[in-house]
C-alpha cells in the first residue's frame, strides 16, 4: 500500500487528500454499523494508519457519535499527515487505557497497518486484550493490529474485527489463513488513487477469479471433434487403491476433455473395468508400458499419484510421464516419492522442452517434498514454484497456485465441506482435463481450483468427492462467452 501512495503522490493525488478519503470511509463503515449516539472508541497508532483513524473520529463526531479518540504516544510525536490531521481535530486525545473501554458500541481500530511484522506488546497489547474480553464489535482500518498484511500471520496479540476496511485493493494477508477469518467482512474503498497505478506497480499476486484465466478457457466449437478437445489420461494405482483414479478421470471427463482414459497396471484392469464407462481403459506394465502409452501424442495430459503408493516404482513412472511431451499434473503418492529428493523431481521436469507441469501438493505433501520451507503459504508456493519449474498448486482453504515466474493467484471460494476424501484427486482430474484442452499450465491450475470450490458450493454440505465432477457441467455453463452476453 505505501508503494500505492507513493506512484499516487507522482500522478498528483496529495496524501492528505488520501488520507482524508481513508479516514472518511472508514467512518461511513462506522456508520453502518452503529447508529448516531453511539458511544465509539477510536484506538489511533503513531502513524498514517492511526491518522485514518483521527478523520475518522472527526467525520463521526460531526454526524452526533459519542467519540473518544484514543491515542498511542504523544500527540507532538506524531508526524506528517497524522499531524495535520491531529490538529484539525477538535477534541481531546486521550493515551491509551484498558480501563477506559467500558460500555462501548464499536471500536475503530486504527493502530497499526498492513506493514507490521512484529508482535506487539506494552500497553497497546494490553488493550487488545481488554477489547477482546469485552467483546465489543471491531472495525479495523486496513487490517485488524497485529496482522501481518502481507502473510495474513499473527505473530503476538491480535484483534478479531467484525468488519475491515481496506483501501485500493486487498492484500494478502486478507484472503490467507488465518488473516482471512480474522478481519471479518471485508469492504474496499476507493480513496482516488489512480488506476493506472495498478499497472505502475507490477502486480504478481492475484485474487483467483474467472477474470484471471476465463479468456484461456477452450469451449466447444461446432466445427470441433473430440479428439481436439484433448486426450486427458490418470494412471491408476494397484487393485486395491483404484478409485482415487477414476475419480481423477471423471473430473478430467467433465471438465471438458474430448477422451480420457485410466491407465492401468494389469493387476487392477478387472477392478477399473467394472467400474467405467465413458472413461476407456488401457493395460500397462512398468515405466516402460507407460511411456509406450504416452509415444500416442494424442494423449497429451496425464495425471499421475493418486493412489500410486510411495515408493521407486511410483518415481520411476512419473519419469516416464515427465519424458512425453504430454502436460503432467503430479499429485499425492507422487508427490511423497519424491520426499528428501526434490532435486530428482527438479531435473525431470528441467529436461522437458515445456514447462506443462502442476504439482498438487497438500501442506504435508509440500513438506515431505521440500522440507521446512520458511514464509508465508504465498511465500512457500513461491519458492516450490521456482525450486522445481513447475506450477506449484498449494492446497487448503486459501490455495494458492504460483508459478516459476513468479506469478501467484489464491483462491477464495472452498467451502468448508469440500474437506473431504477424494476431493483433491477430483481436483487434480479437473486440471488434467483443462492442460487437455491446451490451457497454460498456471491458468489451468487456477481455474482448475476455483471450478473445483465453485463446484462445492453448488452442491453444498453433505458433498463427497463423486459429487463434484457431476457439478461442473452446471458451473461451466455460467463462465460461458454466450451465458455472460446474456
Amino acid at each position: 500500500m505505501g508503494r500505492a501512495d507513493c506512484l499516487a503522490l507522482s500522478h498528483g493525488v496529495a496524501s492528505l487528500a488520501l488520507m482524508e478519503a481513508a479516514g472518511q470511509a472508514v467512518a461511513d463503515a462506522a456508520r453502518r454499523l452503529v447508529p448516531p449516539g453511539s458511544r465509539v472508541a477510536v484506538l489511533c497508532g503513531p502513524g498514517n494508519n492511526g491518522g485514518d483513524g483521527i478523520v475518522a473520529a472527526r467525520y463521526l463526531k460531526r454526524a452526533s457519535y459519542d467519540v473518544r479518540l484514543f491515542l498511542l504516544g504523544d500527540k507532538s510525536a506524531l508526524k506528517g499527515d497524522a499531524a495535520e490531521m491531529a490538529r484539525r481535530f477538535d477534541g481531546p486525545f486521550r493515551p491509551f487505557d484498558p480501563f477506559q473501554l467500558d460500555s462501548l458500541h464499536l471500536v475503530i481500530d486504527a493502530m497499526f497497518g498492513a506493514g507490521l511484522s512484529r508482535p506487539i506488546d506494552g500497553v497497546a497489547a494490553e488493550v487488545i486484550e481488554a477489547v477482546k474480553e469485552r467483546g465489543t464489535p471491531v472495525l479495523a482500518v486496513d487490517v485488524p493490529s497485529g496482522l501481518d498484511g502481507a502473510t495474513g500471520n499473527a505473530y503476538g496479540p491480535v484483534l478479531r474485527a467484525t468488519e475491515t476496511v481496506t483501501f485500493f485493493r486487498l492484500k494478502p494477508g486478507h484472503v490467507l489463513y488465518p488473516g482471512r477469518d480474522l478481519c471479518g467482512t471485508i469492504r474496499i474503498a476507493d480513496i482516488g488513487i489512480p488506476p493506472d497505478v495498478l499497472r505502475d506497480i507490477g502486480v504478481t499476486t492475484f485474487l483467483n477469479e474467472p477474470a484471471l484465466w476465463r479468456d484461456c478457457l477452450r469451449w466447444p466449437s461446432h466445427s470441433g471433434h473430440k479428439y481436439s478437445r484433448g486426450h486427458a489420461m490418470a494412471v491408476s494405482g494397484p487393485a486395491h487403491a483404484t478409485g482415487a483414479a477414476r475419480l481423477g478421470a471423471r473430473g478430467a471427463l467433465r471438465a471438458g476433455a474430448g477422451l480420457v482414459t485410466v491407465a492401468s497396471p494389469l493387476d487392477a484392469v478387472t477392478v477399473n473395468a467394472m467400474h467405467l464407462t465413458a472413461v476407456m481403459l488401457k493395460p500397462f506394465e512398468g515405466p516402460e508400458g507407460l511411456s509406450e502409452l504416452l509415444a500416442d501424442a494424442r494423449k497429451n495430459a496425464v495425471l499421475i499419484g493418486p493412489g500410486g503408493g510411495v515408493g521407486e516404482a511410483t518415481c520411476r513412472l512419473v519419469e516416464a510421464a515427465l519424458r512425453s511431451p504430454a502436460s503432467v499434473v503430479i499429485d499425492a503418492d507422487a508427490l511423497s516419492s519424491f520426499a528428501g529428493n526434490v532435486e530428482r523431481l527438479r531435473a525431470a521436469i528441467a529436461a522437458r522442452d515445456d514447462r506443462g507441469v502442476v504439482l498438487t501438493p497438500h501442506d504435508g505433501e509440500f513438506d515431505r517434498l521440500f522440507g521446512a520451507v520458511p514464509g508465508s503459504k504465498l511465500e512457500r508456493a513461491r519458492q516450490g514454484a521456482r525450486e522445481t519449474g513447475a506450477v506449484v498448486l498449494l492446497k487448503g482453504p486459501d490455495t494458492v497456485v504460483a508459478a516459476p515466474d513468479g506469478r501467484a493467484a489464491i483462491n477464495t471460494n472452498a467451502p468448508p465441506w469440500l474437506a473431504t476424501a477424494g476431493s483433491g484427486d477430483v481436483l487434480g482430474g479437473v486440471i488434467t482435463g483443462l492442460l487437455a484442452q491446451r490451457m497454460p499450465a498456471f491458468e489451468a491450475a487456477a481455474a482448475g481450483a476455483w471450478l473445483h470450490g465453485a463446484a462445492a458450493q453448488d452442491f453444498g454440505p453433505g458433498l463427497i468427492a463423486e459429487d463434484l465432477p457431476e457439478r461442473l457441467p452446471a458451473v461451466l455453463a455460467r463462465l460461458m462467452p454466450e451465458a455472460t452476453d446474456r
